[in-house]
């Protein structure tokens, strides 16, 4: 982990962004940070700066905007990113039907597009140098289909896949690739997303960006990690017992808000 010398983390405002960009600080690692909201990045950053003497950046981008993207990649410019953490996420816990169209096209914007976008734009450079690193946030929704939370679920689903995929792509280099797959955790997300969990305890943010940085540097021998032995557990029980009733299952666990 010491060898990264930049990492570029979305979604640093909050939750496991924050986590993440506190670790790597410890580290020594400089940072850019980016996320929507301006005023939290500057009060991390500021916080980094004093308590690790790294560099931080902090860039305002709205990934769920079209040129969103665009727009970090410009202010982001000539700096040697050996290290891109893809944290940025959105959720809404709901029946499909009741859905804003919009809230929908923010999801897929954000957990697939915006991070295909991301990865392929750094990674390219990661494979010159041969060094490197991209994290990308999944999920345990990604291993079923989810009731409740269906295009959220379907988006982690296609991270873990494009992501392990990547894995298999880089094997060879010095460059890693991990897909991260917390369960339920103590972020806002449940709060934004309009829903909580039923059943089941969340984990700390700590925990869940502790068990990537392991992954990393125990030499991503894994294309993908579950977060908790639990999680781990049924993640891997998913492929044994039928479709219909794993999805029955899944329906009983994640709620929409007043039901």
């Amino acid at each position: 982990m010491h060898s990264y010398k930049t990492a570029l983390i979305t979604g640093a405002s909050s939750g496991l962004g924050i986590v993440f960009a506190k670790r790597l600080a410890a580290r020594g690692v400089n940072l850019i940070i980016s996320a929507r909201r301006t005023d939290r990045l500057e009060a991390l950053a500021a916080s980094l700066r004093d308590d690790h003497q790294v560099e931080v950046q902090v860039i305002t981008a709205d990934l769920s905007a079209a040129d969103g993207v665009a727009k970090l990649i410009k202010a982001v410019g000539k700096a040697e990113v050996d290290m891109l953490v893809n944290n940025a996420g959105l959720g809404q816990i709901a029946e499909f039907a009741t859905e804003d169209v919009a809230e929908i096209n923010a999801q897929l914007q954000v957990n697939m597009v915006a991070l295909t976008q991301l990865t392929r734009e750094f990674i390219g450079p990661m494979l010159k140098r041969n060094r490197g690193a991209v994290v990308n946030l999944a999920s345990t929704a990604a291993f079923q289909p989810v009731p409740n939370m269906a295009v959220y679920a379907a988006s982690k689903a296609y991270v873990l896949s494009f992501t392990e995929a990547l894995w298999g792509e880089v094997r060879g280099s010095n460059v890693k690739v991990l897909a991260l797959s917390p369960g339920g955790t103590a972020t806002e997300f449940f709060d934004v997303a309009g829903g909580r969990l039923a059943a089941g305890k969340l984990d700390t943010p700590e925990h869940v960006v502790d068990t990537a940085m392991a992954a990393l540097e125990n030499g991503n021998r894994r294309a993908s990690v579950v977060v908790g032995r639990a999680n781990a557990v049924m993640a891997f029980a998913t492929r044994l017992v039928s479709r219909s009733a794993v999805i029955k299952l899944a329906a009983k666990i994640m709620k929409p808000n007043g039901k």
